[in-house]
């Protein structure tokens, strides 16, 4: 016999038993598969989250360097008059990052009623960079695997809920990589790349 219709063969057979062929035998062998799929779902959403909450800590760490970095004074500086302070590339990430999270996974936005001043100092900037990744991983955390598995609209597609954590992520990266910059002009030497 050669391989493609063993293969045939062998599916066409294997798929019967899951399709529901009425021996006691194959229904029981459905039901172990059944749970068998279930505890690898559970198992993969497991995983998925850690591996969200890991970037996202990672993400914490390297955003709280740069931020660090930059001398209380020169919070308000920025390099053109139509670019955003340093402050507020980072008062943007905040509130972009909260309100696009919890407008498209169906979260409690935590500044839905907090207006934050455009300039801010550097302590209190920390103070909410550090509110918003502890919103992150609590939402990672606290979405049901429903949710989480969803879809939902984004930048002009469809994509699924856990990958909006990796596109926000990805938006703060653009700022930290502008606020690079700010260091530079400055006359601050960023820390190097640090790695995951």
């Amino acid at each position: 016999m050669n391989r493609t219709r063993f293969l045939k063969n062998f599916l066409g057979l294997s798929l019967l038993s899951l399709w529901g062929c009425q021996t006691e035998s194959s229904k029981a062998r459905l039901a172990v598969l059944k749970g068998t799929a279930e505890k690898q779902d559970d198992q993969a959403i497991k995983s998925l989250r850690q591996e969200l909450k890991a970037a996202w800590l990672r993400s914490e760490t390297m955003t709280l360097t740069n931020v660090g970095q930059m001398p209380a004074e020169l919070f308000t500086f920025k390099y053109t008059d139509e670019a955003m302070t340093f402050t507020e590339q980072w008062r943007h990430c905040v509130i972009y990052t909260c309100g696009q999270l919890s407008g498209r996974a169906g979260l409690k936005n935590p500044y839905k009623d907090v207006k934050l001043p455009v300039q801010m100092s550097k302590e209190n900037i920390i103070k909410e960079l550090k509110k918003m990744y502890t919103f992150v991983r609590q939402s990672i955390d606290e979405l049901s695997n429903e949710k989480l598995l969803s879809s939902c609209k984004f930048a002009g597609d469809t994509i699924p809920v856990w990958r909006l954590f990796y596109a926000l992520e990805n938006h703060i990266i653009h700022h930290r990589g502008q606020c690079v910059v700010y260091l530079r002009l400055k006359g601050v030497v960023p820390k190097g790349y640090y790695g995951w």
